[in-house]
C-alpha cells in the first residue's frame, strides 16, 4: 500500500489533500522523459513484468522519498548516444524539480541520476559481411 502526504499541511474547512508517493514518482518519470536526449528510464525487476504486460509504468526507473513539504528523487535513465551525459542530467533534474514543485507544492530537496545505459541507433542499411571460406 502507498504512503500518502499532507501537502503542506493543506487543511481547510473541506478537509485534506493528500498526494501518493506514485504520483511524484509519475510526475518524475514523464519530465525526465521530456529532456532531449534521455531515451527511456531504466526499470528493473518491476518495470519489465509491467512491458511484458503491456502496461505503460510511468514511474519505471523513478525512486522518490517524500516528507511533510520536501521530497528526494533518484532516477535511473538510458541515454540516447551523442548527447553529453553532464548536460542530459542537468536538463533531467532542472525539469524535474520544475514539475514536481508547479505540480506538488513540495519543495525538491535532492535529485539523483544514474545513467545506467546508452541506446545505438541501428543502422538502416546492414552491411552484408563478408564469408570466409
Amino acid at each position: 500500500m502507498s504512503e500518502q502526504i499532507l501537502v503542506n499541511s493543506a487543511r481547510s474547512d473541506l478537509g485534506q489533500v493528500r498526494i501518493a508517493d506514485e504520483v511524484v514518482g509519475i510526475i518524475a518519470g514523464l519530465a525526465a522523459g521530456e529532456v532531449e536526449g534521455v531515451y527511456s528510464m531504466s526499470g528493473g525487476l518491476a518495470g519489465g513484468i509491467y512491458d511484458m504486460l503491456g502496461r505503460k509504468n510511468f514511474s519505471k526507473g523513478v525512486k522518490v522519498e517524500v516528507g511533510q513539504v520536501e521530497v528526494a528523487v533518484d532516477i535511473a535513465i538510458v541515454l540516447e548516444y551523442g548527447y553529453r551525459v553532464p548536460e542530459v542530467a542537468t536538463s533531467v533534474q532542472e525539469n524535474v524539480k520544475k514539475a514536481i514543485e508547479s505540480m506538488t507544492g513540495l519543495e525538491v530537496v535532492e535529485i539523483n541520476v544514474q545513467v545506467h545505459g546508452i541506446h545505438f541507433p541501428q543502422s538502416e542499411t546492414k552491411k552484408e559481411e563478408p564469408r570466409v571460406k
